[in-house]
């Protein structure tokens, strides 16, 4: 039950091979054997069963969808009234919201399984799920080694067979750094395409939320329900929502696929660039062009970013200071002890680097060097990127530079692990779509992804494109052996 896809096991489901019940247990009962992947901050057995019940129920009267009695595991930055939102911080760590997340809600209409909330680097700051109070999710294809950040967690979890689809956030490319890492595929929509409502923030303008599964037809079943405007987001796009299920079905001939000559720097793998040619050979041999493209204003993608990002942080976690809700110090002397107190012992080290770094930004004489410059710099890049897809229907390149480390190999250098973003975070900065699909080994049996990128709101030909190349390829059905 584990390795089927969403719609195989809608059609199970359906057809009754099995309920959702067992199927529930099943999934319950594999992320308890494989507990020491850490994937999971917190597991909801009870209400899990309880829901695959009334779902099994639904499917009796005939009133399912396609996705009802599925389980699912969101990232735990999403609010949910059955569980605990910690954001994998000390400073939420016992925090029970009193509202659903929309994301949240979205799946939950549909007759889906919440199993539990996942992993993550805390307050989705990380590049490689090691900055989690509860300590670092582990890669399935290989323990010793981190499955990327900030949604690890969920990646793992999907990568493992312990649920079938598990939500995260893309701030920099938390959904397509760890689904390169671990093997699977994630998307990161346009900005505005799906509600960030119920999202605890880290940085308001490049958060996005989005869908982690096995495919790309997976993908667009989930997003299928996320996608749609939100009154109560007030960055949500008021548009119609497009079939995505409906237009996988694209053809490559003709394609104008981008190839941007800075993704291929000495920098990159050289098992990495060899199965991004290989899979650009499959894309050619179907009928695509290739056509290089230069994108001159790559170099200022990471800096940017992380002035923007660390400054909406420092803003954003303001309101974590002991008072309302949140970890709370003991024995203050006075408010200003209190706050000290609290947000010293709630915050981790990364969180509190980024706080700092961008109160320093934002702060007098230093916010028109920095800040208002990084937010120019900003619109350039996104003028750059746009005026790519003139000439190019997607863009295509490796999604990291290299393949999952070592836990613990880039904690003491946190500018080097920082450049573990440097080809995904120019769709955040550009509010772009994006995904990450898998697109080969290297020769320690780790996962490399692909990473093709669009304009806005072109999720259906990305989905198309990303679908095409896995009917031609087998990547996305490889899974860490331990776990098949």
């Amino acid at each position: 039950m584990h390795t089927l896809s969403l719609r195989a096991l809608s059609e199970s489901l359906q057809n009754k091979s099995f309920s959702s019940v067992e199927l529930t247990q099943h999934l319950l009962n594999r992320i308890e054997k494989h507990h020491s992947l850490n994937t999971f901050i917190s597991v909801s057995k009870e209400s899990a069963l309880a829901n695959a019940k009334a779902a099994d129920k639904r499917i009796q009267e005939g009133k399912a969808s396609l996705l009802t009695g599925i389980p699912i595991a969101h990232k735990d930055l999403f609010c949910t009234k059955e569980s605990t939102t910690t954001c994998a911080s000390q400073m939420l760590a016992n925090y029970t919201s009193p509202f659903d997340a929309t994301i949240v809600n979205q799946f939950a209409t549909q007759g889906m399984v919440q199993i539990g909330k996942t992993n993550m680097d805390e307050f989705a700051m990380g590049s490689a799920n090691e900055f989690s109070h509860f300590g670092p999710a582990h890669n399935p294809w290989d323990s010793t080694r981190v499955p990327g950040g900030s949604s690890g967690g969920s990646a793992a979890a999907v990568a493992a067979g312990l649920t079938p689809l598990a939500t995260g956030s893309d701030t920099g490319g938390s959904i397509r750094q760890p689904a390169a890492f671990c093997g699977v595929s994630g998307i990161k929509p346009t900005y505005g395409l799906v509600s960030r409502y119920g999202m605890v923030a880290y940085a308001s303008s490049l958060d996005q939320g989005g869908p982690i599964a096995k495919s790309a037809e997976d993908l667009a079943y989930s997003l299928q329900v996320m996608a749609g405007f939100d009154p109560k987001d007030s960055t949500s796009a008021d548009q119609p929502v497009p079939d995505f299920c409906s237009e996988l079905k694209t053809s490559l001939k003709d394609l104008r696929i981008g190839i941007p000559s800075c993704f291929f720097s000495p920098d990159v793998d050289e098992a990495i660039q060899d199965s991004i040619k290989a899979a650009l050979k499959v894309f050619e041999g179907e009928g695509a062009e290739l056509v290089e493209i230069e994108l001159k204003l790559q170099p200022y993608w990471v800096p940017c970013y992380y002035v923007i990002a660390c400054a909406e942080a420092s803003s954003n976690l303001s309101r974590f200071d002991g008072v309302r809700y949140g970890h709370r110090a003991e024995h203050a002397e006075n408010l200003i002890d209190l706050i000290t107190r609290s947000r010293s012992e709630g915050f981790g080290v990364e969180v509190k680097r980024r706080i700092l770094t961008g109160t320093y930004v934002l702060s007098a004489g230093y916010f028109d060097a920095y800040y208002v410059q990084a937010q120019k710099v900003r619109r350039m890049i996104q003028d750059e990127l746009l005026a790519s897809f003139d000439n190019v229907d997607v863009v295509l390149g490796p999604t990291t530079p290299t393949c999952a480390f070592p836990i613990g190999e880039e904690i003491a250098n946190p500018t080097q692990r920082y450049l573990a973003d440097v080809f995904t975070v120019a769709a955040n900065l550009a509010g772009l779509p994006a995904l990450s699909i898998p697109a080969g080994l290297n020769e320690n049996n780790l996962p490399i992804g692909l990473q093709l990128m669009g304009k806005p709101f072109s999720e259906p030909k990305l989905l198309g494109v990303a679908h095409a190349f896995q009917q031609r390829t087998d990547w996305h059905k490889a899974m860490p052996k331990e776990y098949v």
